[in-house]
């Protein structure tokens, strides 16, 4: 398995001196995410809960809806002279009967701010996909738990102490107890590596949860935890104006700016308990 964390020197420059020391940095390497054998997605992550990843990524994408959907898991061979494996090819084997996923499906309702779809056509998507709407989920979190999950997730991630370049996601229950976290160089991979985890444990949907950002709440965050039935999305930074609008017609309770005491509700205030 490849390492999460290299070292490289840095020359550090102060108004003083000039200094060169070594620097711990996270990896970053592409994984190709295979479905039988098909090639269809790379993308650059830092190694490690590879197999989660991919199931997250192929759960929020809608190839699969839970656990029973996947047949195999498997690292493939490296692709060079000495078929070494390189640990960056993943082949995914779909149970018996689930169909194959589309040419197009990694963009086919997957939404980033480079791409050229938005708006309505891009919600509407998600909604016909999604098959855990976590609209009629009941939970009622206390303003008071949140506020204390950014602590958390940070005392979590080690490997951003190390670096300070990850991305950071976890998954709560209501009550505030943390039950996984993730890091990734990618904020997108973090969260389907948390996805993921509740995958392979039989927990989709995931009714009574919150998952935790580090960073902003994008469109792509927010399809994720509605594909995975996720009531409340929380991020310590800002949300953009797509992400609200598919947690308003998803029935998602969105939560930004988490710092401290204060934070911005979007939508479905209903859910948090001041």
């Amino acid at each position: 398995m490849g390492r999460v964390t290299a070292r490289r020197r840095a020359s550090h420059l102060t108004a003083d001196a000039v200094t060169t020391r070594p620097e711990t940095l996270v990896v970053e390497e592409p994984l190709e995410i295979r479905v039988d054998g098909a090639a269809l997605t790379v993308t650059m992550r830092t190694p490690g809960s590879d197999v989660e990843l991919a199931q997250g990524f192929l759960l929020t994408e809608g190839v699969i809806g839970h656990r029973d959907d996947v047949a195999r898991v498997a690292y493939c061979r490296g692709s060079g002279d000495d078929g070494l494996n390189t640990y960056n090819v993943l082949d995914v084997t779909l149970a018996d009967g689930v169909p194959a996923p589309s040419v197009d499906v990694t963009r086919n309702f997957y939404t980033t701010s480079s791409c050229g779809v938005c708006g309505k056509g891009s919600i509407d998507a998600v909604r016909t996909v999604s098959r855990h709407s976590p609209g009629d989920d009941p939970t009622v979190v206390a303003a008071a738990t949140l506020s204390a999950m950014p602590d958390q997730l940070r005392r979590a991630q080690k490997v951003f102490a190390a670096t300070g370049g990850l991305h950071g996601a976890a998954l709560f229950d209501a009550r505030g107890d943390m039950l996984v976290v993730r890091e990734d160089v990618g904020r997108h991979n973090a969260v389907d590596k948390v996805i993921g985890w509740a995958v392979e444990n039989r927990r989709v949907p995931l009714t009574g949860t919150v998952l935790l950002v580090s960073g902003r709440a994008s469109f792509e965050l927010t399809q994720k935890a509605v594909m995975a039935g996720i009531p409340v999305l929380a991020a310590v930074s800002a949300p953009s104006s797509l992400a609200v609008d598919l947690a308003s017609q998803a029935g998602l309770t969105l939560v930004a700016f988490l710092r401290g005491q204060s934070m911005n509700v979007y939508t479905r205030t209903d859910r948090v308990a001041h």
